[in-house]
C-alpha cells in the first residue's frame, strides 16, 4: 500500500448541453452535449459555504489530489497542497476539480465522439477559449448546488480560468488565488505556442487532425512538450539540474543521440507525455490561452473587468518565471487595485521557474493556508 494514498477519491462524471440546449461558445457555435469529469475532495458543508474550486493548467487533469486506490504509485498532480491538514485543507474545505473543456481527460474535446457522425470530432471540433471552460465550470457548480465559491484557486492557465471566473461571475467568487499567470498573453508566449502547434501539424501521421484509429502524431506532440517544458523551467534551474553534464562522463559521443543530460532529460518529458495526451487537445489548449484577454471581460473597457466585484485576490508571482513574468502580476495587481478591491500580492523567491508553483514552497503554502483561513473566518462571519 502507497502510504500517500489514504485519500482515497473517485473521477465523477456530469454531462450537460443535451440538443436542444446546447452549450453557446464564444464564437457563437454551439456544443452539445458536453461531459466533464471531475474529482471532489472533503466534505461540503449544510450551507454549502466552503466550497473551493481548483482549475489546473495547461495540461492538467481533474485528479488534484489523493489517489483512486491504496495501491496507486502516484497521487494527484497537487498532493503537496490540497489534503487532510495541507495549505488546501479537505478537513475544512470541499474540494473540486474538473477537467477542462476540450481536454482529453474525460471531459468533452476533440478526441471525444461526435454525436452526429459517430466518429471522433477531430478538428471539426469548435473553437473553445478560457471563458468557455469557465462556464462549463460554473453549469457542474450549479449542478452540485453551490451557488457561491468560497475560493478559486490556479496557476498559469490555471491562473487565467480563475480571472475569467471572477470577471465573467462575480457574485459567484468570495475569493481568489491567481499563481505564476497572465492578464494575457506576450508576443513570445503565442510564439512558443505555434512553434509547438507547428510541430504536431507538420507530423506526417497528424494527418490534418483525422489521425484517431490510426498512427498518432507523437512525435510532433513530443517535440511540442520539449519546447513547452524549457519554457516551464528557467536557467538556473536547468543549470543546477543539468550544466553542461554529460551521459557519457568521459568523452563526446559525438552524434547526435542525447549526449547531454538536458537533451536526455527532454527527449523523456517528449515520450512520457504522449503516453497520456490527445495531440488536437493540446493544439485547442494553447490556442484558447493564446486567445485570452482579461481586457475582453472588460464590458466598460480597458480595465474595468472587475468593476463591481468584491472578490478578495491573493496574486502569487516567482522570480525566476520568464514565461509569466513578474511584472504581468503587478500588472494585474494594479489593475485590481484600480477597480478597489482587496489584494494581497507576493513575489515569491525560487529558482525552479514557471513550475515552481506546482514543487513544494514553504513560503506558499503557509500564504495559500493564512488567506484562505481569513476568508473562511470571514465568511462564517457574514462579512
Amino acid at each position: 500500500m502507497n502510504p500517500a494514498c489514504l485519500n482515497l477519491v473517485e473521477k465523477q462524471f456530469f454531462t450537460f448541453g443535451e440538443p436542444p440546449h446546447e452549450l453557446v461558445l464564444e464564437s457563437g457555435e454551439r456544443l452539445g452535449p458536453v461531459t466533464l469529469a471531475y474529482e471532489t475532495l472533503g466534505t461540503l458543508a449544510p450551507d454549502k459555504g466552503n466550497a473551493i474550486l481548483v482549475v489546473h493548467a495547461l495540461t492538467g487533469d481533474s485528479h488534484v489530489a489523493g489517489c483512486y486506490t491504496q495501491e496507486d504509485a502516484k497521487p494527484g498532480w497537487w498532493e503537496i497542497m490540497v489534503g487532510p491538514g495541507k495549505a488546501i485543507d479537505t478537513e475544512r474545505y470541499f474540494v473540486i476539480c474538473a477537467n477542462v473543456l476540450g481536454g482529453c481527460m474525460g471531459s468533452t474535446g476533440p478526441s471525444s465522439i461526435n454525436p452526429v457522425t459517430g466518429k471522433p470530432y477531430g478538428v471539426s471540433f469548435p473553437l473553445v477559449t478560457i471563458g468557455d471552460m469557465v462556464t462549463a465550470q460554473k453549469a457542474l457548480v450549479d449542478h452540485l448546488g453551490i451557488s457561491r465559491l468560497l475560493a478559486v484557486v490556479g496557476g498559469s492557465v490555471g491562473g487565467m480560468q480563475v480571472l475569467a471566473w471572477c470577471a465573467r461571475y462575480p457574485e459567484m467568487v468570495r475569493a481568489a488565488i491567481p499563481l505564476a499567470t497572465t492578464p494575457r498573453h506576450s508576443a513570445q508566449s503565442i510564439a512558443f505556442n505555434e512553434v509547438a502547434r507547428q510541430a504536431i501539424m507538420a507530423d506526417p501521421h497528424w494527418q490534418g487532425g483525422d489521425y484517431y484509429g490510426q498512427a498518432k502524431p507523437d512525435l510532433g506532440l513530443a517535440v511540442a512538450r520539449m519546447i513547452g517544458h524549457i519554457t516551464y523551467l528557467s536557467n538556473e534551474s536547468m543549470r543546477k539540474k543539468f550544466g553542461r553534464q554529460l551521459k557519457s562522463r568521459d568523452a563526446l559521443s559525438f552524434h547526435f543521440d542525447a549526449g547531454f543530460e538536458v537533451e536526455s532529460y527532454l527527449r523523456y518529458q517528449g515520450n512520457k507525455f504522449v503516453e497520456r495526451f490527445d495531440a488536437n487537445s493540446f493544439l485547442y489548449l494553447t490556442k484558447a490561452a493564446d486567445y485570452f484577454d482579461l481586457d475582453d471581460y472588460a464590458a466598460t473597457g480597458p480595465g474595468g473587468a472587475f468593476k463591481g466585484s468584491r472578490t478578495s485576490f491573493l496574486v502569487v508571482a516567482f522570480t525566476s518565471d520568464w514565461l509569466y513574468p513578474t511584472e504581468q502580476s503587478r500588472a494585474l495587481v494594479q489593475l485590481l487595485k484600480r477597480s478597489g478591491l482587496d489584494v494581497s500580492f507576493c513575489e515569491i523567491q525560487s529558482d525552479w521557474g514557471h513550475d515552481a508553483f506546482l514543487l513544494p514552497s514553504e513560503r506558499l503554502h503557509t500564504l495559500v493556508e493564512a488567506f484562505l483561513s481569513r476568508i473562511f473566518r470571514e465568511n462564517l462571519a457574514g462579512e
